[in-house]
């Protein structure tokens, strides 16, 4: 058993547009680092945070990398096993691109390779998903499954957990961009309305099909189409600024599809290759800017591989 390893795991878009909750994927970056040691003393502490501007607990019981690291040592009878964790975070808090999720997986990858993989990373996913559950209030795995497993994924259900990787074309690129502004994924959550139209469900199930066919048969033109959501987008649009400009620039520059990435702000281009890719960042921050906003933008072929050892 080593004593120490460093581990990076991805961000992640998740919903893809009309699948709430139940479809995301990973990018190769940004993402967060974890390293972790062995100690003699009883139980967790986290010795130390970078990248977070003091944001984040450093209390074992409040840190979703602890909090799931927990849960996975209670599983295999080691509750009380000695562990020091420091937290890298390389990418925007808040930014809807998995800020929480990357920490908790690379703390869970870490963790399980320190003890020789008694658990496969699909096997990971419910414990991840108790970080979830601490960072936003609900354990949702559109997240921390692409980033545990890497490429597309889709969650076919919760309740049992039944977790689905999908194929994807092998040159496509997505665009991010994220603007410098806050929207909290609570709030954004919070303001989903409860109850749906019977017709918006049904054009909204068609989609979700629509874009899992797609995938499958690498089909970019049904991908485009399918990336349509009547339910979540037109409320979350509303905290983004100008969202629709945004997605017409995008469209125009040659996006196969557009929308927002989580509960945003961060907003995302599918797109055949990394130059246009590249081309519709331009576009967006220069749009952004004219606003007066500040934005980060990155752009990644789909990751899949997931979480890796650094050391």
């Amino acid at each position: 058993m080593r004593n120490s390893i460093k581990v990076f795991a991805p961000a992640t878009v998740a919903n893809v547009v009309c699948g709430y909750d139940v479809l995301g994927f990973a990018v190769n970056a940004p993402g967060d680092e974890v390293v972790m040691r062995l100690t003699e003393t009883k139980g967790i502490i986290i010795s130390k945070i970078t990248g977070d501007g003091g944001k984040l607990p450093l209390s074992p019981e409040k840190n979703t990398v602890s909090a799931s690291v927990q849960h996975y040592l209670n599983h295999i009878g080691k509750p009380d096993f000695g562990l020091d964790i420091e937290l890298h975070k390389k990418m925007p808090i808040g930014s809807g691109l998995g800020s929480s999720s990357a920490s908790t997986v690379a703390g869970l990858f870490a963790v399980n390779s320190l003890f020789d993989n008694l658990l496969t990373n699909q096997e990971l996913v419910p414990f991840a998903m108790k970080g979830e559950e601490l960072a936003c209030g609900y354990g949702h795995a559109d997240n921390v499954a692409p980033a545990l497993m890497g490429g597309f994924v889709l969650i076919r259900s919760y309740e049992p957990l039944d977790i689905i990787s999908l194929p994807h074309p092998e040159d496509m690129h997505a665009a991010i961009v994220y603007p410098e502004v806050d929207v909290p994924t609570k709030d954004a959550r919070q303001m989903i309305r409860s109850k749906v139209l019977l017709k918006d469900a049904v054009t909204q199930w068609g989609n979700v099909a629509g874009l899992v066919s797609g995938l499958f048969m690498k089909d970019y033109d049904l991908i485009g189409r399918s990336m349509t959501d009547v339910l979540v987008e037109p409320t979350r649009a509303i905290l983004i600024p100008d969202f629709y400009v945004l997605r017409q620039l995008a469209l125009g520059a040659g996006a196969i599809g557009f929308g927002i990435s989580g509960s945003g702000p961060s907003v995302f281009a599918l797109t055949k290759d990394a130059e246009t890719a590249n081309k519709i960042t331009e576009k967006l921050q220069s749009h952004l800017k004219g606003l007066a906003i500040n934005s980060l933008s990155f752009v990644s072929e789909v990751n899949k591989k997931g979480p890796v050892i650094l050391d």
